[in-house]
């Protein structure tokens, strides 16, 4: 069983708030959910979407086909007609179009003893009587959604949403029927996950300016800092974000920032005083199609190359780029791990894809555990804080101790005092890089699923999903085929990835116009020949895609 939902409407319509009420029901019910957002740069208005899929087994990508669509409006409904599967069923607020029932949701709500607003509610509660489930489960989280509202609201919503099922017996159970299992109960986006990480792994300061689609992690450690006890800016740009990541992370505690495309840009800078100042800042990047403003609020992998080589001089840093909801909870420890021992930047990418999706799954750890900060508690008196070390990795004290700690952005000398000497130049630079040499060492082996085979599918970050099921259905037809995903993206052994990929067909599967990780394997000796399925309109793969353009 495996059916698509499709909510669509216009902004300031409650799109977002009904996919979110299904997912968490649907979730309740012990069925194995993954929901996908597709909005325009708009807050009122346009044609905004929202997938909820469903199923009695684990899924990981999103579905353009739809089983049961439910439109807001007569023209994003019109829109989406497109998609609707032949036996699939589509319900519309308004007069019935194309085979599309029409119930007037808005008279049902204010019928129903509520307000216009609560169409979406309404559409709820059709969506629950169309798939079987009834409104039970949808009452229960309604009562819990608005208890703290008090009054009659949660009652209110109820008879709406027992309206909307009413208005649909007709087709009562006519998709699915979905019954309840037993999926796991806990409900993520990529956003929570990554700040939930982020928190319980030790973040004390968060300095960000707000940029879609990174929004999500900020406010969700904004609205967990005091519980973590976590001091978070907005400040007033991007330029002082990363600037005070710096300063905090100078003064000993784990810190972060969170950014887009154009606000990653105006960090360049400050990415590159972390790598002279040897800081352990951690950015996360959430991409999204450019350049420039491009499309704010789509998906993209268009910043590799740009994330690989932020700022300028050279300088050690790593680059993770999680495939899934659980990989974004554990590499946002790792990036935070890594940034601490190698003393470098690191940067963790995601893009709007990855970040608003949601899915269920077993709970996450959300005990605080901090990181280890590879501080020297008590340095001895002879202490310097670059010096030349056989890894490159100087040991690391903060300022406020027994000790005097420099730090400059010029080159300096051991003690961090600036320096023209031009052999200490090359020294010290030589003692920099030393750390990207001890970085590979570490074992991160790309993802293999489900062994190696004749055919791979190579692919980065979030289009683990979708690679992982057109793989499945690829080997249901016959092939040889086989998904390898790196989620540390650099620094890249490349002899090692050579010998894995060496003999194959190679498809790199990315979400930008010029396979940018393709190139950085070429680039590293890697990978020689390549094919490629691109992507770069905005919207995510899906699995049918790829294995249609295998």
């Amino acid at each position: 069983m495996d059916i698509n939902i499709r909510i669509t409407g216009e902004a300031g319509q409650g799109v977002q708030t009904t996919g979110d009420l299904l997912s968490r029901v649907f979730s309740k019910a012990g069925l194995y959910v993954l929901s996908t957002q597709s909005y325009q740069s708009r807050v009122r208005g346009g044609e905004n979407s929202y997938d909820v899929r469903v199923s009695d087994h684990e899924i990981f990508s999103s579905r353009s086909d739809v089983d049961l669509l439910v439109g807001l409006t007569a023209e994003t409904t019109a829109e989406q007609l497109g998609f609707l599967n032949k036996s699939g069923i589509g319900i519309m607020d308004g007069d019935s179009i194309d085979g599309v029932a029409g119930i007037d949701m808005k008279a049902i709500a204010k019928e129903s003893g509520g307000t216009a607003m609560m169409v979406n509610t309404v559409a709820a509660g059709a969506v629950m009587a169309v798939t079987g489930l009834g409104t039970g489960m949808l009452s229960e989280l309604l009562r819990e959604e608005f208890r703290k509202k008090g009054g009659d609201v949660a009652e209110q919503n109820i008879r709406c949403a027992e309206a909307g099922g009413r208005a649909v017996a007709r087709h009562a159970g006519k998709i699915g029927p979905l019954t309840p299992g037993d999926a796991p109960k806990y409900l993520y986006s990529g956003s929570r996950a990554i700040g939930l990480s982020a928190a319980v792994s030790g973040v004390k300061v968060v300095s960000s300016y707000p940029m879609t689609p990174s929004t999500g992690v900020f406010t969700y450690l904004a609205g967990a800092a005091k519980k973590y006890g976590i001091a978070v800016e907005q400040a007033e740009d991007e330029i002082a974000a990363i600037n005070l990541v710096c300063g905090a992370a100078y003064a000993g505690v784990p810190a972060m920032t969170t950014t887009s495309g154009g606000g990653f840009a105006l960090m360049a800078e400050g990415i590159s005083l972390a790598g002279m100042m040897e800081l352990p800042v951690v950015v996360f990047l959430s991409q999204r199609p450019g350049p420039a403003t491009g499309l704010p609020t789509r998906t993209g992998q268009e910043d590799l190359l740009f994330a690989v080589h932020a700022g300028h001089g050279v300088f050690p840093k790593a680059v993770f780029a999680p495939g899934d909801i659980k990989q974004a909870y554990d590499l946002t420890r790792e990036a935070f791990r890594t940034a601490h021992r190698f003393q470098s930047p690191v940067i963790l990418m995601a893009d709007q894809f990855l970040t608003d999706m949601q899915k269920n799954m077993a709970e996450l750890p959300f005990e605080s555990d901090p990181i280890d900060r590879c501080i020297v508690e008590a340095p001895s008196q002879d202490y310097v804080r670059y010096a030349i070390t056989d890894t490159g990795i100087s040991p690391r004290a903060i300022p406020g101790g027994d000790v005097f700690v420099v730090a400059d952005s010029d080159e300096h000398t051991e003690d961090g005092h600036l320096t023209e000497d031009l052999e200490v130049r090359v020294r010290q630079q030589d003692k920099r890089m030393r750390k990207g040499n001890e970085m590979l060492k570490e074992e991160y082996s790309p993802g293999i699923y489900p062994e190696p085979a004749d055919e791979v599918l190579l692919c980065w970050g979030s289009t683990y999903g979708p690679c992982r099921e057109a793989v499945d259905k690829l080997r249901d037809g016959g092939r040889s085929i086989c998904m390898i995903h790196f989620a540390r993206v650099w620094p890249l052994d490349g002899d090692r990835i050579k010998k894995l990929l060496q003999g194959r067909r190679v498809i790199s599967v990315e979400g930008n116009s010029n396979a940018q990780f393709a190139t950085l394997l070429k680039q590293a000796g890697a990978l020689a020949d390549f094919e490629t399925i691109l992507k770069y309109d905005g919207l995510p793969f899906t699995a049918d895609e790829i294995a249609g353009r295998c």
